[in-house]
């Protein structure tokens, strides 16, 4: 079946990009609204790829630059004795923790069939699908006949050797030999339309930019109780032993996802996908 695209007026466009790249927008005018809705694949599209960006960020600019001037990270890190951050895939599981708070419906999960924590084992369909991903690193995306939900699942691959190293080495670990490149799980988004509206896909963007706000933030507050607390403002660990403050980190992640949010927005209009039942493979969003 083929659904069609979604129209974007020049006003709406304008306030499009104010949303995306501004500190505190304000929200579309409803009258202003699209005529037709984005399919839920090209939402869950966009939306990994915003978390993608901001998992970047965080590994490289606050985890790698931090380490070399003596911060650390632990997947302990919220034990009251560990002076430690979270570990990138731990910091994408406080934003989806916090997420879930959120009324927007929006589901984050980063599963493996080879899990360090068993609550991160896929089970049933998604167990299935995620053999298609291991397969060929493709996305995956399909309505949950177990729990009623449009589901995607993108690969999550193994792209930098300290992540290789630490599920190797770490004791329960049920696999020792991962490579790079290696797929080692899938980032799993649920949401239970099929379609959403211009201005609801802006409030799950809302909602996961809210939420990573949220998880950083966390961190922050941990960060300060060190005994040797790093300074927080404008610098970041490549300056030195600093890091953002939440404004500043977020105004980074703005930057960086808004233009990709918008050019996804742009293709997706010009050139609407054909979906049916089966699961899909493939949503073509700029990197």
């Amino acid at each position: 079946m083929k659904k069609p695209g979604f129209i974007i007026s020049v006003l709406v466009l304008v306030n499009l990009a104010i949303y995306l790249f501004a500190t505190a927008p304000a929200p579309l005018p409803e009258a202003r609204e699209e005529v037709d809705k984005i399919p839920i694949e090209v939402a869950l599209t966009i939306l990994n790829e915003e978390n993608a960006r901001v998992r970047t960020i965080y590994t490289r600019d606050i985890v790698g630059a931090g380490m070399k001037v003596g911060l650390r990270f632990d997947e302990r890190w919220q034990d009251e004795a560990v002076q430690a951050g979270p570990l990138p895939a731990l910091f994408l599981r406080e934003t989806a923790r916090r997420l879930e708070r959120r009324p927007v419906q929006l589901g984050l999960f980063l599963g493996s069939k080879y899990p360090v924590r068993a609550a991160n084992q896929f089970s049933g369909e998604q167990a299935k699908h995620f053999e298609s991903v291991e397969a060929d690193g493709k996305p995956v995306f399909f309505r949950s006949l177990d729990t009623l939900r449009s589901t995607a699942m993108f690969a999550d691959l193994a792209v930098a050797q300290p992540c290789v190293s630490c599920h190797n080495d770490h004791p329960k670990s049920p696999k020792h030999d991962w490579a790079l490149g290696d797929v080692m799980g899938a980032t799993t988004w649920t949401h239970p339309d099929e379609a959403v509206s211009l201005t609801e896909l802006l409030a799950l963007i809302d909602g996961l930019r809210g939420s990573v706000s949220e998880a950083y933030t966390m961190y922050l507050e941990k960060a300060r109780s060190f005994e040797e607390p790093p300074e927080v403002g404008d610098r970041w660990p490549a300056d030195g032993y600093a890091l953002p403050s939440t404004d500043v980190f977020m105004a980074r992640v703005r930057a960086t996802t808004g233009q990709a949010t918008l050019e996804a927005l742009l293709a997706s209009r010009a050139a609407p996908e054909e979906h049916g039942d089966e699961p899909t493979k493939g949503v073509k969003v700029p990197q």
